[in-house]
């Protein structure tokens, strides 16, 4: 009896790293890559658009970073199962990922036959986290962060997510509207918006505030950083 091949879309900035996995995924008779993105907006659109069994997301990513791709994914195809495949291997780096809405976390020293078996156990409905994590961990982790003050970025609307980050990345008003098909107007306005609840002011705070959250490739998340003992 013939299945269904699960579908699988790739979201790495590294060309290197996608054509690795591309083969690696594409020898196995029951996965199928359909797509590839180098940034995290593209990860998204085509996430929406082809709505594959299974994405398969670095965590840092221009454009946009991997849990804000993972929260607009959940929110807008529901069936597709997130496997986060990162360099990181903390388990605060876990947590963040998992609570945003992956299936999976999988630390790019794995083996292919490792991810493998966390695609299968996500398409299952199964979580997945790879060594040296352990689930016991990763909720000790995740009860130990419970009582931290919430994240002003929290606040932030999916939309102005996206124009924060492309602003931090350089991105000029008219460059934010283009790539996201808004008006000029409109992306200032969300850029504003953003700035106001994050209490920043000016480009200079932005970008400052951008690499401490992890949202470029010079810094790691706040909320992804080791507990203070």
């Amino acid at each position: 009896m013939n299945t269904q091949p699960i579908t699988i879309i790739l979201a790495d900035d590294h060309r290197v790293v996608r054509e690795a996995l591309r083969s690696l995924l594409e020898s196995e008779p029951d996965f199928q890559v359909v797509a590839e993105a180098s940034d995290g907006l593209g990860a998204a659109e085509l996430t929406e658009r082809q709505k594959p069994d299974v994405l398969i997301l670095d965590l840092q990513m221009p454009g946009l970073n991997g849990l804000d791709v993972l929260r607009r994914v959940v929110r807008r195809s529901p069936r597709t199962r997130v496997v986060v495949l990162s360099m990181h291997a903390a388990e605060g780096y876990v947590v963040a990922a998992l609570k945003h809405g992956a299936s999976a976390y999988v630390t790019k020293d794995a083996s292919a036959t490792e991810l493998g078996v966390a695609i299968r156990k996500a398409i299952a409905g199964q979580r997945y986290v790879s060594s040296p994590f352990s689930t016991a961990a990763v909720e000790e982790y995740a009860a130990r962060s419970e009582g931290a003050a919430p994240d002003p970025y929290e606040t932030l609307t999916g939309r102005e997510r996206e124009v924060f980050h492309l602003a931090a990345e350089g991105r000029s008003s008219a460059q934010i509207a283009e790539r996201l098909g808004i008006s000029p107007r409109t992306a200032e306005t969300h850029r504003a918006n953003a700035l106001k609840k994050l209490k920043l002011h000016g480009q200079t705070n932005l970008v400052l505030y951008a690499v401490e959250k992890g949202l470029l490739p010079s810094g790691a998340p706040e909320e992804l950083r080791a507990p203070r003992p």
